[in-house]
């Protein structure tokens, strides 16, 4: 890696520390009404058109500019018509049913969604899942799992299913500020072994 994009790197890690909460997380002062885990951070859009789906996400999310997650205001293609009647004719108020959701959006734990996903409602995104950029997400993401495209599809798993198993089990993001910054070293490398064994005996 160049020290031109070093220097980058920490200069936008810089601003987000700014920008963040005694927790971590900026963005449940911009979004109260949703329940978002700690140190999670990013740039997030949401459009809810009030239908009464929610929004929970997990800590440690890494969410780039541009996302977009959908609580509703989605159309009915199983009607005749698309258009949306009930929200610009008086005449169409009484009539149940638009805009329409298919439920809550709940993302999980150390969760990396790339720039301008689209992320429907209803979908449940696992922990540790990687979401490509400009991904449309239709359906549920399995956790550690990478995919991309629209509809989005998998790319690959990334880990092996018992290694997803075992991390899924530590679930070293509800470890301590203090505990998390002891084990740095473990998770950030490829060292999944030794990850495990700290998790089973203590020690590395």
């Amino acid at each position: 890696m160049s020290a031109f994009i070093r220097k980058t790197i920490f200069a936008l890690l810089e601003k987000v520390e700014h920008l963040v909460a005694g927790d971590g997380t900026w963005l449940r002062a911009r979004y109260p009404r949703y329940e978002i885990g700690r140190w999670t951070y990013g740039w997030l859009r949401v459009i809810d058109a009030g239908e009464g789906a929610t929004l929970k996400i997990g800590a440690f999310c890494s969410i780039a500019k541009g996302v977009t997650v959908l609580l509703g205001g989605e159309h009915h293609t199983e009607w005749i018509t698309t258009f949306p009647f009930p929200a610009l004719w008086r005449a169409a108020r009484a009539i149940p049913g638009h805009p329409k959701t298919k439920g809550d959006v709940i993302i999980g734990n150390d969760v990396w969604i790339g720039q301008d996903a689209l992320i429907l409602s209803g979908v449940t995104i696992g922990d540790g899942a990687v979401i490509a950029a400009r991904a449309v997400i239709t359906k549920n993401v399995e956790p550690y799992t990478i995919v991309g495209g629209n509809p989005a599809r998998i790319i690959r798993k990334r880990f092996a299913d018992d290694v997803i198993a075992q991390l899924i089990k530590i679930k070293w993001w509800e470890w301590s500020d203090a505990e998390i910054e002891r084990n740095l070293p473990l998770l950030l490398s490829p060292d999944v072994d030794a990850l495990i064994r700290y998790a089973e005996t203590g020690s590395r």
